[in-house]
């Protein structure tokens, strides 16, 4: 047993808690991956480049990540980002199949950004999402950079992708896929949410840009 049943919920209860238990929920998870991996705040904030002002708030549940902050932590914990999803009931998720009703997720409340894990738990070389993103939605203020490829197929509403400090405005119907190495982040900048379908490969040894 790996211990996520404790610092996580269900899918259903996610949907219906507030913003505050959310934030609260994750910023538990943090803290308890960090402290599994006898690491101190301090390391922490040196792996990833994160004050360790806003590491301990990050715990505290006083300020939320964006989806950088959140691969950033996800590297130097060692765990994938998934590791930060609910975790669904095992028995309605066979090794190989995610149904639409077991899947995880994750709520980026600050960010505007809700993500839905489309690969089952375990070990792989890829992760499939969808993501949400509200108006307004982004995956933060700086650009990220790592190995591995990412992917993605808009399914409805319009995604702004940025890559090597270039726009990109892709609507419904448009896919994408680049070197995870090019300066990358997207936003939402409309009035109505927009689904993605994301894809990215799993590395070990990534490293924060600059």
């Amino acid at each position: 047993m790996d211990g996520r049943g404790d610092m996580n919920g269900t899918k259903e209860a996610a949907a219906t808690e507030t913003d505050d238990a959310v934030d609260q929920r994750l910023g538990e998870t943090v803290r308890l991956l960090r402290q599994r991996a006898g690491l101190s705040i301090q390391d922490v904030a040196s792996k990833t480049g994160l004050s360790t002002g806003m590491i301990s708030q990050l715990e505290r549940a006083r300020a939320m990540p964006s989806i950088r902050t959140l691969r950033l932590l996800s590297i130097a914990l060692d765990v994938p980002i998934s590791y930060f999803f609910e975790t669904s009931d095992p028995a309605e998720a066979p090794p190989y199949i995610v149904r639409k009703n077991a899947r995880r997720l994750l709520r980026l409340t600050a960010s505007g950004v809700v993500k839905e894990a489309l690969t089952p738990e375990g070990k792989g070389q890829l992760e499939l999402y969808e993501l949400t993103l509200n108006p307004g939605a982004s995956s933060g203020t700086d650009f990220l950079q790592h190995t591995g490829e990412k992917a993605g197929y808009i399914l409805s509403g319009s995604l702004r992708l940025w890559l090597d400090n270039q726009a990109h405005v892709l609507e419904a119907g448009d896919s994408f896929r680049f070197p995870s190495i090019v300066p990358h982040m997207f936003d939402n900048p409309t009035q109505q949410a927009a689904r993605v379908i994301w894809v990215t490969t799993l590395r070990q040894t990534d490293t924060p840009a600059g």
